[in-house]
């Protein structure tokens, strides 16, 4: 009997030993859950074109104005989501450092003042599009996905984050690039670094009385903050209480397009309207940023109550299949990845949703692949490209576990 098992223990060696160069090589599976998150995406920006395209006014016929620039942009963002999801991600981690410098570069570039306008110009008082010439391009939204990609290999090796001390490095590589987008002004952009930064590190196994303790602080701290917000930005503070509490008294002034978002909500009831209903309703009401950051009031006024709540599904689906290659991924920089950029779609669609029923003030921010907006859905595409990079390509079998602690040490 133990001869016997001596030599299964020898052939068993011998194997490992003579496959582990291919035991080391990760694998290329196209059968993964990234797929779902793909498939959600395509059935987001079918929606958006179809609601963009009730924007146009009562006198448009077929497909016109926003929601044809828009579909342009669908085979620029797909080919965007090929060219991150073809090179190993790893590779592209390894790339981190020159895509943070040149993201925080393109951020500074909006900030300088005395930068022509043929560059970048003001709009309504901001400074956050370069100008390319054929199209404008936000550098916040690239530097979303620099920011992930940055926390990751921050993370990916260390423990010193499940100290509280150990919290301050990465709170800092979270505060530089979201005081520069403050700055812009882009508050909305601004606040999705938060929620991605408390996911990634719970994700990596960080104490959670520590971040309860920063939840803490920074609420104590909150109040202290309200002085130096620009007035338009305490304006939108004050106009979603007074929204909230029904008071119509600014529904000319500040108030208007909150007001005017709940109408065109409100009007679509359980199933919707007919499309040339909605559309006429849609021009008659005159929301300001319909076709963007108002899009969600146009789904619910087209397909109701129901509209909504299968967009919000679309949100989980795209949600739950890029969760699942996480929970599929071995490799710490990997999932952190994924957990990062999950989280700052869901932020903000969440964000977006809640600002356009009055639950959250108006922050100017897209809704994620449905939107109009170039810069936006080639960003969020490249998000989807990257889920499927790390989900297409399999850890070593003998690679590092990911964040593994004891479960009573929280």
């Amino acid at each position: 009997m133990s001869s016997s098992i001596a030599s299964r223990v020898q052939w068993d060696d011998a194997r490992i030993h003579s496959t582990s160069p291919a035991a080391q090589r990760p694998q290329v599976v196209l059968r993964h859950a990234g797929w779902i998150s793909v498939a959600s995406a395509m059935a987001l920006v079918c929606l958006g074109v179809l609601s963009i395209n009730l924007t146009s006014g009562v006198s448009a016929e077929g497909v016109g104005g926003f929601a044809v620039r828009q579909l342009m942009f669908v085979p620029i963002g797909l080919l965007a989501a090929a060219i991150t999801a073809a090179p190993h991600y790893k590779f592209i981690g390894r790339m981190t450092p020159v895509l943070v410098v040149a993201s925080l570069a393109m951020l500074l570039v909006v900030l300088i003042p005395f930068i022509p306008e043929w560059l970048v110009k003001p709009r309504n008082g901001a400074r956050r599009w370069i100008n390319l010439g054929v199209v404008d391009f936000q550098p916040s939204e690239i530097a979303k996905i620099a920011y992930v990609l940055m926390l990751a290999r921050y993370l990916r090796f260390r423990k010193n984050y499940r100290t509280l001390r150990g919290l301050v490095p990465p709170l800092a590589l979270t505060f530089l690039p979201m005081a520069m987008i403050v700055v812009e002004p882009d508050l909305g952009t601004a606040l999705l670094f938060l929620p991605t930064f408390f996911a990634m590190l719970i994700a990596a196994g960080a104490k959670l009385k520590h971040l309860a303790l920063l939840v803490a602080a920074a609420l104590l701290i909150a109040p202290a903050m309200y002085p130096i917000l620009k007035p338009h930005q305490r304006d939108r503070v004050h106009a979603m209480w007074n929204q909230l509490r029904g008071d119509r008294r600014q529904a000319d002034s500040i108030n208007y397009q909150g007001f005017q978002a709940i109408t065109l909500v409100g009007a679509g009831g359980v199933d919707g309207l007919g499309a040339e209903k909605s559309r006429a309703i849609i021009d008659f009401n005159n929301l300001p940023e319909d076709h963007n950051d108002m899009i969600f009031a146009v789904i619910c006024n087209r397909f109701g109550l129901l509209g909504a709540a299968a967009t919000i599904g679309l949100y989980l689906t795209w949600i739950g299949g890029a969760l699942w290659c996480a929970g599929a991924c071995k490799d710490p920089f990997g999932r952190l990845l994924i957990v990062g950029l999950t989280s700052m779609i869901g932020a903000q669609a969440v964000i977006n949703i809640a600002m356009t029923i009055g639950l959250a003030p108006i922050t100017g921010m897209t809704l994620p692949f449905v939107s109009y907006g170039g810069s936006s859905l080639v960003v969020a595409f490249m998000m989807t490209g990257l889920i499927v990079n790390v989900a297409m390509r399999r850890p070593a079998y003998l690679a590092r576990q990911s964040f593994e602690f004891a479960s009573d040490d929280q």
